[in-house]
């Protein structure tokens, strides 16, 4: 039975909610928590030191990618069977993790993705939308259909985290990891998970928005012609 399960949560200015977050995982059965504080420029760094986590901070912020990347290296090096991935800001729901990991606790599949798609209950009609013209764009480019591709609630195996190196910073790193998902012929699930929108997550300044949105859309264009 695998019972190295890490979760890995990229951070950055979440001050207000990241130790609910974190009791939310530890709640859920799951204590190997890794969080990758990108720089923040509030007290993150203090509310994480009082925390039962890990703690990984960049001097400078370098973006979710390289946050998730760092996390992913960390969880590696401790020995994890399973990682998981989700977003600092509380939109997910620790209770999904069950339903994340177990196709990978019983070896069908190398990574499963969650996905807000298949039950959008509660998401703004305007980020179906946009994730619906993200989907499009990730397949033309990387030639792999998912029904969420800008998904941050995500599990990988052992060894999908040994070969998947994205090398890609910001919000492109959840397309990228599709491109990772084709090129290592790696097995996936999508399994649906809930989504929290709340005032804060709605409102706060570093949230993926359309201009990013279109930077993300730009830094993918740019990797395939690079």
């Amino acid at each position: 039975m695998l019972s190295q399960i890490y979760v890995v949560i990229p951070v950055y200015n979440e001050a207000r909610v990241i130790a609910g977050v974190v009791g939310e995982i530890r709640a859920a059965g799951y204590h190997h928590i890794i969080a990758v504080d990108d720089g923040s420029a509030d007290n993150t760094t203090e509310v994480l030191g009082q925390l039962p986590v890990w703690v990984i901070r960049h001097r400078l912020n370098r973006g979710k990618g390289a946050a998730v990347a760092t996390g992913l290296a960390a969880a590696r090096a401790l020995g994890a069977d399973i990682v998981v991935t989700m977003d600092g800001d509380g939109q997910h729901d620790p209770t999904d993790i069950a339903a994340l990991i177990e196709p990978l606790r019983t070896g069908q599949c190398d990574a499963t993705l969650g996905t807000r798609l298949l039950d959008p209950v509660g998401m703004p009609r305007t980020r179906v939308i946009a994730n619906k013209l993200g989907n499009l764009l990730t397949w033309a480019i990387h030639g792999l259909w998912v029904t969420d591709s800008q998904s941050g609630f995500r599990a990988y195996s052992r060894h999908a985290i040994s070969v998947i190196d994205t090398r890609t910073d910001r919000y492109a790193y959840d397309s990228a990891v599709i491109r990772e998902l084709r090129a290592h012929n790696l097995r996936y699930q999508e399994v649906p998970i809930k989504v929290r929108y709340t005032a804060y997550s709605m409102t706060k300044k570093h949230r993926q928005h359309y201009f990013n949105g279109l930077q993300t859309i730009g830094r993918m264009v740019w990797n395939l012609l690079s």
